[in-house]
C-alpha cells in the first residue's frame, strides 16, 4: 500500500509521497511512487501514484508520450506542450484509459484489479497552480479552497491534522510540516506505509523547485519532528482532566441529565433465569 498526499496553498504547492510497496507479509519493496515533470521556466508538474504498481509504472511511462486532440482543432497535445494543466490532466487520464484498455482484462482473468488513484499538479506558465485527483477510470476532480488538499492510499491516518491546519493561506514551510505530521501519523499506524519519503515544496510562479528532499531513517528534521509530535500529544492527553462521573465534584461532568436516553440494558432477574 502507500500513502501519497499533495496541499494547494496561495504560496505554492506541496507533493509528499512514501516508498512501500507489499506483496506479503515477507516481501516488501521499495518504489518511488513521485515523478516530477519539469521545464524550468515554462512548467513544473508532480505525479503521485498509488494502487497496483504494474499499472501506475506504465502510466508513467505512456504519459511521456501520450497525445490528446487539441478541442480547437491545433497540435495534439501532451503534458510538455499543454498550455494549461486541465490539459495536462487529460493527457494523464487518456494515459490511464490507454493502460485500462491494453491491461484490464488480462488483470481480470487474473482476479486482479485495475486499481490505481493519483495525484497530478503544478503550474503551467500563463496561469494559476492546478491540483487534480485522477481516478482509475481517468476521470478527474480538482482542488478548491474548501479542499485544498488530496490525499491518495492509506489516507485516514494522516487526515485529522490536515483537516485541522491547513488552509489556502498556511505559508508553505508550515504546510511541509503538516504534510509530514500526516506522514509520520501513517507510518505509526500502518505497516503497509514505509520510509523513504520523497517531498517536494513548490513556490508559485517559479516552475522549477530546489526544495526536493529524499528522507530516510537519518533525515534528523524527520526524527526529531517524529519523537516531538509523539511528546508533545502525550502532554496535551495528559493535561485533559480524567472523566468525572459525580456532578457534585466538578463543573464539567462526563454524566448529565441529557434529552437523549441512555442506552437500553437488558435485565435479567433470577425469576427470568428459570424459565
Amino acid at each position: 500500500m502507500t500513502y501519497c498526499v499533495a496541499i494547494k496553498l496561495n504560496a505554492g504547492l506541496v507533493f509528499l509521497s512514501d516508498s512501500r510497496t507489499n506483496a506479503g507479509l515477507d516481501q516488501i519493496g521499495t518504489f518511488r511512487k513521485m515523478i516530477i515533470y519539469e521545464k524550468p521556466g515554462d512548467r513544473f508538474m508532480v505525479l503521485l501514484s498509488a494502487g497496483n504498481l504494474s499499472i501506475s509504472q506504465s502510466i508513467r511511462e505512456i504519459l511521456q508520450v501520450e497525445q490528446v486532440k487539441d478541442m480547437d482543432g491545433g497540435e495534439p497535445i501532451t503534458i510538455w506542450n499543454a498550455k494549461s494543466m486541465f490539459d495536462a490532466a487529460r493527457v494523464l487520464g487518456a494515459a490511464v484509459r490507454r493502460v485500462y484498455d491494453r491491461d484490464a482484462a488480462a488483470l481480470k482473468q487474473a482476479r486482479v484489479d485495475f486499481n490505481v488513484s493519483m495525484i497530478f499538479g503544478g503550474q503551467i506558465k500563463g496561469e494559476a497552480m492546478r491540483l487534480f485527483e485522477v481516478y482509475s477510470a481517468g476521470n478527474f476532480i480538482e482542488a478548491t479552497p474548501e479542499t485544498p488538499f488530496f490525499q491518495v492510499g492509506e489516507s485516514k491516518y494522516g487526515k485529522p491534522v490536515l483537516d485541522r491546519v491547513i488552509t489556502p493561506d498556511t505559508p508553505l514551510d508550515e504546510a511541509a510540516k503538516c504534510a509530514l505530521v500526516s506522514m509520520d501519523s501513517t507510518l505509526k499506524s500502518n505497516l503497509s506505509v514505509g520510509l523513504p519519503l520523497d517531498l517536494v515544496v513548490y513556490e508559485a510562479d517559479q516552475f522549477q523547485s530546489d526544495r526536493i528532499v529524499c528522507i530516510d531513517d537519518n533525515n534528523p528534521y524527520f526524527r526529531m519532528l517524529h519523537n516531538n509530535w509523539g511528546q508533545k500529544l502525550r502532554q496535551v492527553f495528559d493535561s485533559i482532566e480524567h472523566p468525572v462521573w459525580d456532578d457534585a465534584r466538578t463543573d464539567i461532568p462526563l454524566m448529565v441529565a441529557a434529552q437523549r436516553a441512555r442506552p437500553l440494558k437488558k435485565i435479567t432477574t433470577p425469576e427470568e433465569k428459570l424459565i
